[in-house]
């Protein structure tokens, strides 16, 4: 279409070619207006020159304000390509700026420096300048709205993608379970817990609900929210420490005990006083049956806290107490967060029963996983392997219970306050089973008091011939087997009313034979058979010890299944003989000619420990001077080369062996008569205990001789040969080394 002034109307792309105004001089005369007087504005116009320098760097700036057009365009976008190849053929510094600068967004006040700047090479490097920051702007513009382009379309599709999971799960009935998270969820926002827990297991929840039901991941994410809901984080139960009332709960389940009685209520009375758990964990030690679980119990009872048992007997897995994994088909928790979920608080009392039990292998050591339980530095941040989460223990109150303190690692020993629980005597075995046993086994059998009428002539041999033990457990069911023979008395007879009465003689019909031929001394004095104590874990124990001498060659056997222990002191008690053979008036090489049978009864039971060193040199000493051992001693002490006696560990359950078996005098170390104050007085004024240093001591109290027949050379031989010294080659007693 032909323009109104001339010339073609330019495209709606067309830019037309850029001319530079020519200025002109307007000329200074005045017309006359066309309408009136009023006047109209002039301008006078100056050309100004540019500068034109020979710049060597000019081509190489047209060059990249070429290329940075082409960048521009292709990420812009605004400027049209007409416009772009025209740029692109201009080579011109001055022209080529003064083209491009209308194309930029900068604002007009720079665009005006442009125009005023008259070097052409200064002029088109701040072009390229200009024109370089628009295209990093562009860059950086596009970049965010690419992000927010993105996280809407990330936050439309993870919406989409919930719609449907929905829809999907609302045609296959699943609605129950999306409600179900969503309850879940509530729980925990509401839950008392920590906050670290409480996120992860929210975080678990979010997963959840993306999973199928049906898939495995589903269930062990849902085991997992479920065991962190229902553990009791912070919930705690009212403690209430009463120490009288704590008595009263001790005294009325316990009879005896009186020093581990007092040890636990000092305990609880610090625990009062200081608000919290202080000291170290109560460890009771002591054998079978004499009421180191139930003493826990009682104490739960007493300060008002839930009462929680694990067993660690047999425990060789590390996981049995910091759990498994999640990793792991079935994982669970370890025992301790087991408990705690059962008890229902976070403060309850723990009893770990049986902690010298456990045993090592290739899937770890649970007593050092232990360390970390029991250690009141470490506990409160006890990290249990499938929560993968820190939990507080340090509320827990720890009680843990042995048969063996020599059964616990050292370490965990360490961390642990030990209270020693002795067996019991026979007549309190006898309180026990007339005020807690018998009402007991009444009531489980349906019986009344008047149904049953126990004498105690019957109750002591049920004690004596029934049971070998230090508690009252093996007491219980023979009370309880005559229980039962009561009560079909009772049914078969028709009345309520009838009374069986139970003496000794009846024992044998009602229970069988006796089972035990428990602690019964020799009836007569024997050469080498002589009688010695012994620990086990049923408590005290008669041990006799049995020595027999045949013509040979100077062998020495050692029967009755002993351990290493044992039979180094028989040896170092033949030793020690074979050192006072001139004193004892044999021959110094009496042992060539003869072989030495050592032997201890009851071979099936393992036997251990150096306390039968003296029984042993006792037994040697009798039987080559053949003079008769006395039946109604015993004796127990460790022996050295040099015939000293070193004390041992038991004292108080050896002397109540030694007073059941009816024996008159008992030979003990004597720097073991610092213990004799934990000896029971009953027991103390039943028997005559001697204190002795020395081997040489011991002879002439436990053999029937007196000492000059002894250190003589004794009666005679019986053996074919002598043994025995001749008169010039004995020694004076006076001058043996002991």
């Amino acid at each position: 279409m032909p323009h109104p002034q001339g010339g073609t109307r330019p495209g709606r792309h067309h830019t037309p070619p850029l001319r530079r105004p020519v200025p002109r001089l307007l000329a200074g005369a005045q017309r006359d207006p066309p309408f009136g007087d009023r006047s109209f504005p002039r301008l006078r116009t100056v050309r100004l020159e540019e500068s034109s320098t020979d710049d060597p760097e000019l081509p190489a700036v047209i060059e990249a304000v070429h290329d940075a057009l082409l960048e521009h365009g292709r990420k812009e976008h605004r400027i049209p390509q007409e416009q772009l190849t025209a740029f692109s053929r201009i080579t011109e510094p001055g022209e080529l700026s003064d083209a491009v600068a209308p194309a930029l967004k900068t604002g007009y006040p720079e665009k005006q420096a442009l125009l005023e700047m008259l070097d052409k090479g200064a002029r088109l490097r701040r072009v390229y300048e200009l024109l370089g920051g628009e295209i990093v702007a562009s860059s950086l513009d596009k970049a965010v709205k690419k992000r927010v382009k993105d996280q809407m379309e990330q936050n439309q599709k993870e919406y989409y993608l919930t719609e449907q999971i929905k829809a999907i799960h609302k045609e296959l009935g699943h609605n129950d379970i999306q409600a179900e998270l969503s309850e879940l969820e509530e729980k925990l926002k509401t839950k008392n817990m920590p906050d670290d827990a409480r996120e992860k297991a929210i975080r678990e929840v979010h997963k959840m609900q993306q999973m199928q039901p049906a898939t495995s991941e589903y269930v062990v994410a849902r085991n997992y929210v479920d065991w962190i809901i229902d553990l009791p984080w912070n919930e705690l139960k009212k403690i209430d420490i009463d120490l009288d009332r704590a008595r009263r709960e001790l005294d009325g389940q316990h009879y005896g005990l009186e020093t581990v009685k007092t040890r636990v209520l000092e305990y609880l009375a610090v625990q009062k006083l200081s608000g919290g758990l202080r000291g170290p964990i109560l460890c009771l030690v002591g054998p079978p049956g004499v009421g180191k679980t139930s003493l826990a119990r009682s104490i739960a009872d007493a300060t008002g806290r839930d009462f929680v048992r694990i067993s660690l007997g047999g425990v060789r897995d590390e996981a049995e107490i910091r759990g498994h994994r999640r990793t792991y088909i079935g994982a669970l928790p370890g025992k301790i967060i087991m408990a705690l979920k059962r008890s229902g608080s976070n403060n309850p009392l723990f009893c770990l029963d049986e902690i010298d039990k456990m045993t090592v292998d290739f899937r770890g050591d649970p007593a050092s996983a232990l360390l970390e339980v029991l250690d009141p530095e470490q506990n409160r941040a006890f990290n249990d392997h499938y929560l993968d989460m820190d939990y507080d223990l340090s509320q827990v109150f720890f009680i843990t219970t042995a048969n063996d303190r020599q059964g616990i690692p050292g370490p965990l020993l360490d961390r642990m306050e030990v209270i020693e629980l002795s067996s019991y005597l026979e007549n309190e075995k006898m309180h026990i089973a007339r005020e807690f046993l018998l009402p007991r086994q009444w009531t489980q059998h349906g019986l009344e008091a008047p149904n049953m009428d126990l004498s105690d002539d019957a109750l002591r041999e049920v004690i004596r011939s029934y049971t070998r033990e230090s508690g009252v457990r093996e007491l219980e069911r023979q009370i309880a087997a005559l229980g039962r023979k009561t009560a079909v008395s009772v049914v078969e007879s028709g009345s309520r009313e009838t009374c069986v009465a139970i003496g000794e003689p009846d024992l044998e019909k009602m229970l069988g034979v006796k089972k035990f031929r428990y602690d019964e001394r020799e009836k007569e004095p024997l050469s080498g058979v002589v009688a010695g104590l012994a620990y086990t874990g049923s408590g005290g124990d008669l041990l006799y010890i049995e020595t027999l001498l045949m013509p040979g060659t100077g062998k020495i056997q050692v029967t009755g299944k002993l351990g290493d222990v044992m039979k180094e002191s028989a040896h170092a008690a033949f030793s020690w003989i074979r050192s006072q053979s001139a004193r004892l008036g044999l021959r110094a090489d009496f042992h060539k000619s003869v072989d030495i049978h050592i032997h201890v009864p009851e071979g099936a039971v393992p036997k251990d420990g150096p306390s039968a060193g003296i029984t042993l040199a006792t037994s040697l000493a009798s039987a080559l001077l053949g003079i008769p051992v006395r039946d109604d001693i015993c004796m127990t002490g460790e022996i050295t080369l040099r015939g000293r006696v070193l004390p041992i560990g038991g004292l108080r359950e050896k002397l109540m062996a030694a007073c059941r078996s009816g024996m008159k005098t008992v030979l003990i170390p004597a720097e073991n008569e610092k213990d004799l104050r934990e000896v029971p007085d009953q027991v103390k004024e039943s028997l005559e205990i001697r204190l002795v240093g020395s081997a040489s001591e011991v002879l002439p109290l436990a053999l029937r001789a007196t000492e000059e027949e002894i250190y003589r050379g004794g009666a005679s031989n019986p053996l074919p040969g002598s043994l025995r010294a001749a008169p010039s080659e004995s020694a004076d007693p006076a001058g043996a080394i002991l």
